[in-house]
């Protein structure tokens, strides 16, 4: 990836590895959260999944249009039922399973750099995040941030920049992992730098030629 000066610049240069949480940090099975909302509502996962995610409902609040409140109201409605916010967390977490591997590569990345966590998400999620991932909050303490929080989402370059002056660091002293391609690119037009997750070994190996990660 990098000549030996370049990877050396690179090294001294990150400060911070910003990190997505679905399918990065956890493995997130959203099929499973779907059949748990359509249990609760009688109806089916078909009608879930197309009321919420297909419709574009999930993406206001990702993006901050609708706040948690209305976000949790106007779910319930398109769901056909009176969810409660315990029952949103509780579907969310089952849904959710820490990744031990990604997390022991995150313990030791702290001990060299910061870390923070940018999920594509409605504030609820890090409002919830110890109920949701409760592996996470003794790693990352309170740099744990939705999208939301920020009045847009990845990929607009917006919200990495507005994460980033949060955590007071420079776009060019950050390393950005994420699942989707899409969101890398975004990362990368904010001036970060950037990985596209697919593996543990492949995260292992790009973390060494950074030089963030020996042995």
């Amino acid at each position: 990836m990098f000549g030996r000066s370049e990877s050396v610049a690179v090294t001294e240069a990150i400060k911070l590895v910003l990190f997505d949480m679905d399918n990065v940090l956890c493995d997130y099975d959203r099929a499973k959260r779907v059949a748990c909302l359509a249990k609760l509502a009688g109806t089916t996962s078909a009608f879930i999944h197309e009321a919420i995610w297909e419709s574009g409902f999930e993406a206001l609040g990702d993006s901050g249009t609708l706040d948690a409140a209305a976000y949790l109201r106007g779910f319930g409605e398109r769901m056909g039922y009176p969810l409660s916010l315990e029952e949103w967390v509780e579907a969310r977490r089952r849904s959710m399973q820490a990744n031990s591997a990604m997390l022991e590569i995150v313990r030791r990345l702290r001990e060299t750099v910061d870390i923070a966590v940018l999920t594509n998400n409605t504030t609820l999620v890090a409002d919830h995040v110890d109920t949701l991932l409760p592996d996470l909050r003794p790693l990352f303490g309170s740099r744990i941030y939705a999208s939301a929080q920020f009045k847009t989402a990845k990929p607009d370059p917006r919200c990495y920049r507005r994460c980033l002056s949060e955590l007071n660091v420079m776009p060019q002293s950050v390393l950005f992992i994420d699942d989707l391609m899409a969101n890398v690119a975004g990362a990368r037009e904010a001036g970060l730098f950037a990985h596209h997750h697919t593996s543990i070994e492949a995260f292992r190996q790009a973390l060494s030629e950074y030089g963030l990660l020996h042995g």
